[in-house]
């Protein structure tokens, strides 16, 4: 009980420890370099299998301007966490919320460096809202948690990726994780911390969450401007006012009781198939890009009318629309009316 309660109210840290199989626990870093030329996707975890032989360490790495992905199996005895706090190894890399240290050698593929990350900014943690997922996170039984560990933050430092060097000093990055037994079913995620002013990001998402009998469908989003985070979310209030997948782009507007959110999420075909997880191991593969752009329009209503909080466009978005859609909007649909 003290253990859970210590890692529901540290997201960032590793959470599988006595749990049983199966679980999954993975952390994402997104790097962006300076000049916007370069995206890659970072991407350490494990999975503990009712099967032995599924079980493994990983290190998954996508390169978001060709849309390669490589995926890295290590044993399960290569994985270590420290006790309380973010800082895991898998082989000789290590990474944590402040720096990441790379050193992976494969037949054909070398990456080696380190990144330090400063200025982080947490998604803030309270004893009753414990990070992105509200109260949410002291539920026993979802299928999986969310933890946003920096919505943006500068970064520093090289990597050397087969003969290509990468300089990442003066970028942007963003990390995030999830753990649990396994995804959801159909989601929509994006995230974007490149607006023309620094220090906006955006992170959105909505699935279908299994539950004590059936499934609702739910959404979080947080945006962050001026040192202010505006949430909205299921356990907010906030409702959904429109939502359209289409083939080319995703119409997504949220509001509350004073404040309007308008998001046009712009897909792009430029997507790479990361490993994700299932019950029984990381079999599942989805499309990710990292190459779209957001558009979001923030409102508030005051004494019966409209004020513009923000209205910008995010670049180098990551983005992934997954599964059976139509299913997702209807039950949206039908919790509306």
């Amino acid at each position: 009980m003290l253990r859970t309660i210590r890692t529901t109210l540290n997201p960032a840290c590793y959470h599988g420890s006595g749990k049983k199989p199966p679980f999954f626990e993975g952390w994402y870093f997104k790097l962006i370099d300076a000049a916007g030329k370069r995206r890659l996707a970072v991407i350490p975890g494990i999975f503990w299998s009712n099967d032995s032989a599924n079980s493994q360490a990983f290190v998954q790495i996508f390169d978001g301007n060709n849309g390669k992905v490589w995926f890295f199996e290590y044993p399960t005895n290569s994985f270590r966490s420290a006790n309380g706090r973010f800082d895991i190894r898998i082989g000789n890399s290590r990474f944590s919320s402040g720096y990441i240290e790379l050193d992976i050698a494969r037949e054909n593929f070398v990456l080696k460096g380190e990144l330090l990350f400063t200025d982080l900014t947490p998604w803030p943690v309270k004893l009753l809202s414990p990070g992105i997922m509200g109260w949410y996170a002291w539920a026993p039984f979802m299928q999986c948690y969310h933890g946003v560990v920096s919505l943006d933050h500068r970064t520093a430092g090289q990597l050397k990726m087969n003969d290509s060097q990468m300089d990442f000093t003066g970028g942007r990055g963003y990390i995030e994780k999830d753990w649990g037994r396994s995804f959801p079913e159909c989601w929509v995620w994006f995230q974007s911390n490149h607006f023309s002013q620094t220090g906006i990001s955006i992170t959105a998402s909505t699935a279908i969450i299994p539950w004590i009998r059936g499934a609702f469908p739910g959404f979080i989003i947080g945006f962050k401007h001026e040192d202010r985070l505006f949430r909205f979310a299921t356990y907010t209030g906030a409702k959904i006012e429109k939502l359209e997948i289409g083939s080319e782009t995703v119409n997504w507007i949220v509001k509350d009781r004073t404040r309007r959110l308008e998001m046009i999420a712009h897909r792009s075909n430029n997507s790479g198939l990361l490993h994700a997880p299932t019950r029984e191991g990381m079999f599942r593969k989805i499309p990710e890009v990292m190459d779209s752009r957001i558009e979001v329009r923030l409102s508030t209503r005051e004494s019966g009318k409209t004020r513009v909080i923000f209205e910008g466009t995010g670049f180098h978005a990551g983005m992934e629309v997954v599964g059976d859609l139509e299913k997702l909007v209807e039950m949206w649909q039908r919790q509306r009316a």
